[in-house]
């Protein structure tokens, strides 16, 4: 597949056929993928390929409790886990939010689960002193997540990151064995897509990229017409 229409093409994928994800091509997609870069070369994350039902059933319970929390605050109007604006529902509104199916129905139907971890001890976190959720020790470790889903596209396959289940990590890290110094990045329900995803609508490059300044202008092509971009 041209790496174009990969890029462009590529969604986040949560509904799957029945077909199976062959550990061949599986380690066809993470061979591809382990090329992503990371700080110092340190190559700390590991992913566990988890298939066992009763994982990925205790993985979608413990998936649970961070989704509840975010559709709570979607349906308050709030921005779901913004680190900026504490959470305005309570403990009480959170419970009682049911979680659609559909939220944790991939880690059950999916071909296959990965849970992507990283050492903690092979990131470099340039922004920890900041007054301010971390983001900098996340580029050691997404970039990997991101091939994966790109080399599953061109092998037919899709997924999407999923986060909901880091609200439980301690549990997570047990269920999977991790050792200490070890963190959760995400999970990726990995499978045959249902229906093949077409080319995503995204902002246009002059509506987030600016030249200089934050406040600069933006950063056009000399003819819209001549890249045939949208």
């Amino acid at each position: 597949m041209d790496l174009d229409d990969a890029i462009r093409t590529t969604a986040a994928i949560r509904e799957f056929t029945a077909d199976p994800l062959p550990d061949e091509v599986l380690h066809r997609i993470l061979d591809t993928a382990r090329f992503a870069p990371s700080g110092g070369n340190r190559q700390g994350a590991h992913v566990v390929v988890v298939r066992d039902p009763g994982t990925r059933r205790r993985l979608a319970e413990l998936s649970e409790p961070g989704t509840r929390r975010y559709l709570a605050q979607a349906r308050a109007g709030e921005t779901p886990w913004n680190p900026l604006a504490p959470a305005g529902v309570d403990a009480e509104q959170i419970a009682a939010t049911p979680v659609p199916a559909a939220f944790v129905e991939p880690l059950h139907t999916a071909a296959v689960v990965l849970v992507v971890l990283v050492d903690l001890g092979a990131l470099a976190a340039t922004d920890q002193d900041l007054d301010r959720i971390g983001l900098v020790g996340g580029a050691s470790v997404y970039p990997l997540v991101w091939n994966v889903l790109l080399a599953a596209r061109a092998e037919g396959y899709g997924g999407t990151i999923t986060t909901m289940a880091v609200a439980r990590e301690p549990e997570v890290l047990e269920l999977v064995g991790a050792p200490a110094g070890y963190a959760l990045a995400c999970v990726v329900p990995l499978g045959r897509p249902r229906h093949q995803p077409t080319r995503l609508r995204r902002q246009r490059v002059e509506e987030f990229v600016t030249r200089e300044r934050f406040d600069g202008p933006p950063l056009a092509a000399e003819s819209d017409a001549s890249t045939g971009r949208k």
